[in-house]
């Protein structure tokens, strides 16, 4: 008898769920609630954000001076291949400084890895601003042609960046970002598109194995720009980032 294999990131409850708790089809938010299971995963993780110790992020909950920066979390439960209930979990965009930590599915494509093509390109911009900053003011043809290099790096950049990003759907049919929001009648995407928790979670289901039930994701911490995001609630997925990619990645899931 083959041993199942573990898996780091999916996360039992603490109490075992029945099969008959389960929603007869993929879930999100039903009149802006979050299914029960989806209740439940997002209590773990919530006791989990507040007990761990293996790193720091201000998310303006205590009293200090950093810059307080709240975060989208996201959970979604999922059934393994030996139809165990569990979930998975993800943060938006970077968690501390950095793209991996303890119990948080990976990123669709990690940004921050040594010698990447985005560190390399962003040394490179600001050896450009560096040089624009040691010219003297009236040099203005120089001035004009170095903002032009550092423009047009900057948009090739951030194409390769987008070039670099790939999701699956159910069936194992993978698009490129741009690809997803050609077809959506966008332009580009916007900054940022698939750093969000749904689509994390989705990628690493849908490369592991395992069949998505419910998804939900809510704000944790105080909001550092407006009043809109509230600690503690929940949340439809964006729709600038998020809905031309799920579009893709929900397709075939009743």
């Amino acid at each position: 008898m083959a041993i199942p294999t573990i898996d780091h990131f999916f996360t039992p409850f603490d109490t075992t769920p029945v099969a008959s708790q389960l929603p007869d089809r993929f879930t999100m938010l039903v009149n802006n609630k979050p299914h029960a299971l989806c209740l439940l995963a997002a209590e773990q993780l919530q006791t989990h954000l507040t007990n761990q110790e293996e790193w720091q992020h201000n998310f303006g909950l205590s009293d200090n001076n950093e810059t307080i920066i709240g975060k989208m979390f996201g959970v979604l439960v999922v059934t393994d291949q030996q139809n165990e209930i569990g979930y998975l979990a993800a943060f938006s965009g970077k968690l501390a400084g950095g793209n991996h930590h303890e119990k948080f599915v990976p990123p669709v494509f990690d940004s921050l890895a040594n010698n990447s093509f985005l560190n390399n390109g962003m040394e490179e911009l600001s050896r450009i601003n560096q040089d624009i900053k040691k010219l003297d003011p009236a040099d203005d043809v120089q001035i004009n042609i170095l903002k032009t290099i550092r423009k047009n790096h900057s948009i090739a950049l951030q194409e390769e960046l987008f070039d670099n990003y790939h999701f699956l759907n159910q069936a194992g049919k993978e698009k490129s970002l741009r690809e997803i929001f050609t077809t959506a009648s966008y332009k580009n995407p916007p900054s940022g598109a698939g750093e969000c928790a749904a689509p994390k979670l989705l990628q690493y289901a849908f490369q592991h194995n395992f069949k998505p039930v419910a998804l939900a994701e809510f704000w944790w911490g105080l909001s550092p720009k407006s009043n809109f995001w509230q600690h503690g609630h929940f949340y439809p997925c964006c729709r600038e980032k998020c809905e031309p990619i799920l579009a893709h990645m929900l397709i075939g899931i009743n």
